[in-house]
């Protein structure tokens, strides 16, 4: 699973070896993901999406139990997967932004989403 998330992280690298944006600083708090993240993000999210309702059917079919719950399981390990996709874009490039910008509240703020992820 490690070389796998390795590998993925490649994908935020540009053609010339640089690191690309992938957050851009506004008033508004929008982020801006080069294609290729966004594809594999949202990629990933199209089959946790086709899971879920996966899980909705066998809930309606009366599956067993242990057969839902293990799909369950693997819903949440792929959440957890693009929840780490996304957290290492943002702090390689909107964390370390801010910084270098004198804002030192992205330090809390991501301490405070770092939090929420590990519940």
């Amino acid at each position: 699973m490690e070389r796998e998330h390795q590998a993925e992280s490649q994908n935020f690298t540009a053609e010339n070896g640089h690191q690309e944006d992938l957050c851009c600083v506004s008033s508004e708090r929008k982020s801006h993901h080069p294609d290729k993240m966004k594809q594999n993000l949202i990629t990933r999210l199209n089959r946790i999406e086709g899971q879920v309702r996966g899980v909705k059917g066998m809930i309606e079919r009366d599956t067993y139990c242990d057969d839902v719950l293990n799909q369950i399981a693997a819903i949440q390990s792929a959440l957890i997967s693009v929840s780490k996709l996304l957290l290492e874009g943002h702090m390689k490039s909107c964390v370390i932004e801010r910084i270098q910008e004198g804002d030192q509240d992205v330090i809390d703020e991501l301490l405070i989403t770092i939090k929420k992820l590990m519940k």
